[in-house]
């Protein structure tokens, strides 16, 4: 399918430190992302469905690096079905597991997690709910596992791990598991700040400087935060990716910003939700803490979005997270909500009001075409131009 979104009035890329382009125009074609500003109109007249986006703005969808998956579109936590879906609504296009720790009888011995893992990342790899790219199957680190178990699992496609849920009696004993999982070639996520359910771990600032993981996981607390004093040892003295998440403490995701850029360590700092937990289902956690940081703090708002776009996609090597030719064509088109007293949708976010999500793009198809069902309605109206499918992309059905 080619596709195209014309008349925007603003393009932001994903990238904070070139945050905008300039032109109206995004180009799509089978998949991929061809074009972003000026686009010749012979190639728009080529396409199979065409927006008109009315003067809106355009973004990358973004990338929740924490969404706690099982199998299928159900949380067992929440009791809550077809909750993927509904975060694309919120303009989530990517998720990526925190780990299956809430399958019900999940197994705890080398051979059930890998099983786990494995079953998870081949289940969602045939499944795109409502559109939305699921990255399942991240094993949790277990004692027993060994070097082998490893690279057995990395040669069947496993490329994610977590630490903190496992029947260890100290978290500096994951110290070695978080070693041979990134000798593997994966990324290693872990539980930081106290504990949150049975069998986790409170892991603090001196755990994560012996093992040094990847990414920090709401570093901020999910939801209760490690001690203000190891923010900065954490941020200055390591590499590991700084997760904030919408579950968390917003005190302390205000600190952890602030620290960040002081840094120069921007490029570090994530954001992500940690849902579904006890704090619930949020289809739209991750443009709120968006709006939360742009609002609560100094920094403009295509600068915050990058830390839900393009530095998770940079963190986690995704081909997509950035408005940019040749990457997967994963974007939204919002607007100020109706009755705003902003006047488009990053005015929106900046003010602390959650923007109109008017379109979403999946990898190049179009999601939904009007509004979402879950912001509020856009100022602008934008209009289907060209449409030879036999699709209406309305989100009516979902309304």
């Amino acid at each position: 399918m080619k596709t195209a979104i014309v008349n925007l009035a603003t393009i932001v890329t994903g990238d904070w430190r070139d945050p905008i382009a300039p032109g109206d125009s995004i180009l799509m074609k089978d998949g991929t992302i061809e074009a972003v500003g000026t686009v010749e109109a012979s190639r728009i007249e080529d396409c199979d469905v065409v927006l008109d986006a009315g003067g809106m703005t355009a973004m990358p969808g973004m990338i929740d690096s924490q969404v706690h998956n099982t199998f299928g579109d159900y949380t067992p936590r929440q009791k809550t079905v077809g909750f993927l879906e509904s975060y694309l609504h919120g303009g989530t296009t990517t998720s990526i597991t925190a780990c299956e720790v809430h399958v019900p009888g999940r197994p705890s011995d080398p051979e059930g997690v890998k099983a786990l893992a494995i079953a998870a990342k081949k289940c969602f790899d045939n499944y795109r709910p409502g559109g939305m790219r699921v990255h399942a199957g991240a094993v949790i680190l277990e004692p027993g596992l060994t070097a082998e178990d490893f690279d057995e699992m990395a040669d069947k496609g496993i490329w994610l791990a977590k630490a903190g849920f496992g029947k260890f009696q100290s978290p500096f004993e994951y110290t070695p598991y978080v070693k041979m999982a990134q000798a593997s070639g994966m990324i290693v996520n872990c539980h930081t700040g106290g504990a949150s359910i049975p069998d986790s771990s409170a892991i603090i600032g001196k755990h994560l400087m012996d093992m040094r993981p990847d990414v920090s996981f709401h570093v901020n607390g999910g939801p209760v935060a490690m001690p203000d004093e190891d923010f900065a040892p954490i941020v200055n003295e390591t590499e590991i990716a700084l997760q904030i998440c919408q579950a968390g403490n917003i005190r302390t995701a205000l600190l952890c910003l602030n620290l960040a850029v002081e840094a120069d360590q921007y490029d570090r700092f994530l954001i992500a939700t940690d849902t579904p937990t006890g704090t619930g289902v949020m289809p739209l956690g991750m443009i709120k803490s968006v709006c939360e940081l742009s609002c609560l703090s100094e920094y403009p708002a295509e600068m915050i979005i990058a830390a839900a776009t393009g530095n998770v996609a940079k963190v986690y090597r995704l081909d997509t997270g950035f408005l940019k030719p040749g990457l997967e064509a994963d974007v939204l088109v919002l607007d100020n909500p109706l009755g705003c007293s902003k006047d488009d949708a990053l005015g929106s976010i900046k003010n602390g009001d959650f923007p109109a999500i008017a379109a979403c793009f999946t990898s190049g198809v179009p999601r939904f075409i009007g509004k979402s069902r879950n912001t509020p309605p856009p100022t602008r109206k934008s209009s289907i131009a060209k449409n030879n499918q036999p699709n209406l992309f309305s989100p009516a059905a979902h309304v």
